[in-house]
């Protein structure tokens, strides 16, 4: 599904956020550099198309993105090729990420933690990939939880849905989206799954309105 839309799948975002979906991305970023030193090593899992790679990589970072779908693979690393370094991509699963135990200092997600499949197998190999002390940082979608933006965004989210996936003859995608926003766990109860699978500090922070969180969470440190 993700490589039939991947073409058209950065405009659509753009034209369906009205443009804040960058805007998310920039405060994400610049949180998460507060928290990390230069340099340090992030995979950036389900990159898609490599929006969020490559505003980390400009931070300095040294960046690998890893996702399921070759084709948006190929648009993010046309995205980051004239980067210095430029960031390394791979093809694999969050439910098996293909690197050994503690290689990273933060793990980010932006937009995908809702289509991984088995998600308590994923969380459990984010903490495997992990540093002691390394970060879960997700950037995701949410339902506001005020009555009256909650009404005028659904309103807006499923027309606008509705109408953006019969004009790029890709109804079935966007109606994907649709329901996988507004079935997945959010605010506390994505915070308890997080805590479940043994992270710590798990919190969130709300951007327009609840529209989308941003999600930190820790892995411990070792027990001497």
């Amino acid at each position: 599904m993700f490589d039939s839309i991947a073409g058209k799948y950065d405009r659509m975002n753009h034209v369906m956020s009205l443009g804040i979906d960058r805007l998310w991305r920039r405060r994400f970023t610049r949180r998460l550099s507060r928290r990390l030193l230069p340099g340090s090593a992030i995979l950036d899992l389900a990159c898609g198309t490599g929006d969020l790679t490559k505003m980390l990589a400009l931070r300095g970072f040294s960046v690998t993105g890893l996702d399921i779908s070759p084709e948006m693979m190929e648009i993010g690393k046309e995205k980051c090729a004239a980067l210095d370094p430029i960031p390394a991509f791979m093809l694999g699963s969050a439910d098996a990420i293909p690197f050994p135990d503690s290689s990273f200092d933060a793990v980010t997600i932006a937009f995908g933690l809702r289509n991984f499949d088995h998600r308590s197998e994923c969380l459990a190999e984010i903490m495997r990939v992990l540093k002691p002390g390394g970060r879960l940082a997700v950037l995701e979608f949410a339902v506001p939880r005020n009555r009256i933006w909650r009404a005028i965004y659904l309103f807006y989210f499923r027309n606008a849905m509705h109408w953006m996936g019969r004009a790029v003859r890709s109804g079935e995608a966007y109606g994907y989206l649709v329901d996988s926003v507004l079935t997945f766990p959010c605010y506390e109860d994505l915070c308890c799954e997080y805590e479940a699978a043994g992270f710590q500090e798990a919190g969130y922070l709300s951007c327009s309105g609840g529209v989308a969180l941003i999600y930190e969470a820790v892995k411990p440190l070792k027990k001497d």
